[in-house]
């Protein structure tokens, strides 16, 4: 079947009926049980245990999830989960009956079992439904039904509990997954085989998948970062039931209006990024949303507010969090493809619900220890930490963010710059007027990212300057301050074999003819040979792009009226302080940027000698006047 005919209904409409009733059962459960404990610390125990055997079975069978992908077909899988929900929800009505808390939880825990077996499919026929151009629609729309789910079922079981007999909750029960496993049999998908097996044991499918995602930049800190999103919005569930009875004073049916609040609040927010990622690079924005998030948080927590104002806060703030959530998603499917997508998948499974199982650890603990208002200071620092974190670990975003921040300081003026093409392969040669000008021609080339040459000195550092230049993917130069010698010579002449080699394997190349920053308020290469070298042994496939950059002779970072280049440390505190003024002020330094292709030109010079071919790149550099 055509995958332009193929719907996403069927698959949309099985997930909705499977998360209502996770959502209907663990609600009613809570709410029910709850009544049948009368000590508020031990009904914020049950809460965390309730949520914790549920999510339990994800960590646990994880790894069991993906190896039945590699043996049957998806589709097939999730209509054997949905066919085992019947009994498990018979033992639920049974638990109720008797009123056992014990055989409640114990169906919570197969529900989970039941879940975590079937997810990895779930997510993967995304892809195999939709076709890989439409996994950000596909993520989008997989999410939202998600979260609307999550809001019919809590909404459903919270006006239950308060307003119908307890015969309809165990009918609504069997309803949901009758319902979930009919539309099961209409999803139609062109599905990729799986052929890779794991091992079952969870600790070691966890180390091994680590190792496998640990291949494609940045996917282990994205896949953290999205597991602290399912922790927090763990704790935030649990933490608002509790906070509707026992600070707000609400019945389970206001609760649940306030749990429904956030519910769609998430499911706008997914809906609309959906839509937004298409055209943009929304994850760029996480330090921005996380940011937002957490501002929030502080404001439920420090501001008093009643039940109306409350909800309404939590509302915008779970739309927030789900333009914080989606772009996670979308991002796992564009970056990893074909079978090992599946694997993927359950490694994120594994991870998020550990996480998602420490939260009810957590919750439990502040509750018991500070009251039910602790988790909310808890989740603000999270969303003000994390994020940061994630953008120091993630190329694109460190970027996009580095470019925001240092165009509140820098009017940026660029030429040319669209002329690139992220498809084609670069090598980047810039002049170098100060010490903060690489880190605004990397940042404007966030769309085609860059790996700079750095000295290995500034590699093994450590701290946050060598966290940064690892994430660009920095290639080592060793420290010929180190190897002054006739082997320090070959190891110099040997770069241009470390830079035409990554250029071959697809890498664009940046590095700086001269090798200094400015002393005069113009370049000078003199008798440098690397980009001599590089250029005359430049593979077929590559291109060459030189940068003019201009307006820097006379910033902190320069050299000008110092006779030598400033200190890192004292400078980056000037320039944070500064910073902030111009953002006060709107005073910025005007920067101009031209970015041209010189591949035939280079090639021309390369042939003549290393001084003419310097002096041709110091005349191009030093074309325009210096300021």
């Amino acid at each position: 079947m055509n995958e332009s005919r193929r719907s996403f209904l069927p698959l949309f409409t099985t997930n909705f009926f499977g998360v209502v009733n996770d959502n209907f059962l663990k609600t009613l459960a809570s709410f029910v049980v709850i009544g049948w404990l009368p000590d508020e610390k031990m009904q914020s125990v049950f809460m965390g245990l309730t949520a914790g055997v549920l999510v339990l079975p994800y960590f646990l069978f994880s790894p069991l999830a993906d190896r039945l992908t590699a043996r049957f077909e998806k589709k097939r899988i999730l209509r054997l989960a949905k066919w085992a929900e019947l009994p498990i929800m018979a033992l639920a009505v049974a638990g109720f009956l008797l009123q056992s808390p014990y055989v409640v939880v114990g169906a919570v825990l197969l529900m989970g079992l039941q879940s975590a077996l079937y997810s990895p499919s779930k997510y993967a026929l995304v892809r195999d439904v939709g076709g890989a151009d439409r996994i950000s629609t596909g993520m989008g729309g997989m999410e939202g039904v998600t979260f609307l789910a999550v809001l019919a079922g809590t909404i459903a079981a919270s006006f239950a509990v308060d307003h119908v007999a307890p015969v309809v909750h165990y009918v609504a029960l069997g309803a949901f997954a009758l319902l979930g496993l009919a539309f099961s049999y209409t999803i139609r998908a062109e599905e990729e085989k799986n052929r890779a097996l794991h091992a079952v044991n969870p600790v070691r499918y966890l180390r091994r998948a680590c190792r496998m995602a640990g291949k494609y930049p940045g996917l282990n800190a994205l896949i953290v970062t999205l597991s602290v999103f399912w922790w927090a919005a763990a704790m935030l569930q649990m933490g608002l039931l509790v906070y509707g009875k026992q600070v707000l004073h609400l019945d389970a049916t206001h609760t649940g209006g306030i749990l429904a609040l956030a519910a769609v609040g998430i499911v706008a927010g997914q809906v609309i990024a959906g839509f937004v990622d298409r055209r943009h690079y929304l994850l760029g924005a996480t330090v921005l949303t996380g940011g937002i998030a957490s501002a929030l948080l502080f404001a439920l927590f420090f501001v008093p507010m009643g039940s109306v104002a409350f909800g309404a806060t939590v509302g915008v703030l779970a739309f927030d969090l789900g333009f914080f959530k989606l772009p996670f998603d979308a991002e796992i499917q564009k970056v990893v493809k074909g079978p090992k997508l599946n694997t993927v998948l359950a490694y994120f499974n594994q991870v998020s619900f550990l996480f998602m199982l420490a939260a009810s650890g957590c919750y439990a603990a502040v509750s018991v220890l500070w009251g039910p208002r602790a988790f909310l200071p808890l989740l603000a620092v999270a969303f003000a930490v994390v994020p940061m974190w994630f953008a120091l670990h993630y190329r694109g975003v460190l970027l996009v963010t580095g470019r925001w921040i240092f165009r509140r300081r820098y009017a940026v003026e660029t030429i040319g710059l669209g002329e690139l093409d992220p498809a084609k392969t670069y090598l980047v040669l810039p002049n170098h007027p100060a010490m903060v000008d690489p880190m605004l021609v990397g940042a404007e080339l966030w769309r085609t990212p860059v790996v700079p040459l750095v000295d290995e000195l500034f590699l093994d550092r450590g701290g946050i300057s060598g966290l940064v230049l690892r994430t660009l993917g920095a290639v080592r130069v060793p420290d010929l301050r180190k190897h002054r010698s006739a082997g320090g010579a070959k190891i110099a002449r040997g770069l241009t074999d470390v830079v035409t080699d990554a250029l071959a394997d697809g890498h664009n190349v940046i590095f700086y003819p001269s090798g200094h920053i400015w002393t005069e308020p113009h370049e000078e290469i003199g008798t440098r040979q690397l980009a001599y070298n590089v250029c005359r042994n430049l593979p077929a496939n590559v291109e060459v792009v030189c940068v003019r950059t201009l307006g820097l002779w006379g910033s902190i970072w320069s050299r000008k009226g110092r006779d030598a280049s400033p200190s890192f440390g004292p400078t980056f505190v000037k320039s944070i302080l500064l910073w902030f003024g111009a953002l006060a002020t709107c005073r910025r330094r005007k920067v101009k940027m031209t970015f041209e292709i010189m591949t035939g030109r280079v090639r021309e010079w390369s042939a003549s000698t290393r001084l003419e071919f310097n002096r041709n790149l110091e005349n191009w550099y030093n074309a325009e006047e210096n300021v």
